[in-house]
Formats: C-alpha cells, structure tokens, sequence
C-alpha cells in the first residue's frame, strides 16, 4: 500500500466515529448522516494528496462534511429513492366509484339517444358489433360511424385524450 494510501486510511479509520456524529448532529437522520459521511470520504479519498497538505485536515474535512450535507439537502429532490416493495396502490373507495359512475352518466346524458344507445350496448352490455347492429334495426356501418361519434363526444365530455390508432369495432 503507498504511504498516501496509509495516511487516508489511518486518517478515516480515526476521525470515522466523529464524523458520523458531527454529522448526525447536522441533519438529524441515522441514514443521511451515513450518505453524507459516505461521501464525504469518497470525495476526501479522490483529493486525498491535496488535502493532506492542509494546514488543518480536520477543518478541512468538516468544511467538506458541510459542503456534502448542503448538498444533499439542497438536490434531494433529484434523487430516486429504492423501496425495498411495491407501494400499495390506493384502494379504490365506494365514493371514487360513484364520482366515476356519475361522471359517466352525465357525459352518456349528453349524447342524442343513438349515439348513447350504441355505447350502452356495445360497452355496458358487452354486445358485438352484429348483435348491436341488430337489437339497433341498422347497419353495422352505421353502429360503427355513431360508435366513434359517441366515444369522441364522451371523451370531450370527460377530458380524455384521443387514444391514436384505435378504431371502434
């Protein structure tokens, strides 16, 4: 090991357990206090020949302990924080299914009576294009023609983007 290597090492293997808790008693967090010793001593280790040569390494380190915590408090919001699961996802409460409900009727309201019924039957009860076309007395052209007017209508209503590349069957 090079003597500048042995130096680093006695230094951080000395002062370790202060600058843990210098800077603990800093921010208050076990863990930022960790990250920020952590990298405190990376960024020490990277200009370790320079530092030495300090009048005072120890105010040196402690202004860079500083520095670094300055740092993470400031750019935190950057970071991705890694969770060790899965967040749940909200459970869907009886009043956001009623406030869905209502926002679909009230669009369905608004559609003239074909363009609701085709929607209704198509979607609702799940019928296939022929079977809508034949409990509506037309076409199947015409069950496809009021099916994009009404999902177009609806999705206006609602303030849902246009899904690109879809056509109603």
């Amino acid at each position: 090991m090079a003597d500048a290597d042995r130096e680093f090492v006695e230094y951080v293997s000395a002062r370790l357990p202060s600058l843990h808790r210098t800077a603990f008693l800093m921010c208050g967090d076990a863990h930022l206090a960790d990250d920020v010793v952590q990298q405190t001593i990376t960024a020490l280790y990277v200009n370790w020949r320079r530092v030495s040569r300090a009048d005072n390494v120890d105010a040196y380190v402690h202004r860079m302990l500083v520095h670094k915590l300055v740092d993470e408090k400031r750019l935190s919001w950057a970071k991705v924080r890694l969770l060790g699961s899965v967040p749940e996802r909200r459970p869907v409460t009886p009043h956001d299914e009623l406030a869905e409900r209502d926002s679909v009727v009230t669009a369905l309201a608004q559609l003239p009576r074909g363009q609701r019924t085709v929607l209704v039957l198509r979607f609702l009860c799940d019928l296939s294009l022929a079977d809508t076309a034949a409990a509506m007395g037309c076409s199947e052209g015409n069950v496809k023609a009021q099916t994009a007017r009404a999902l177009a209508a609806v999705r206006q209503v609602l303030g849902v983007a246009e899904m690109s590349g879809r056509s109603p069957r």
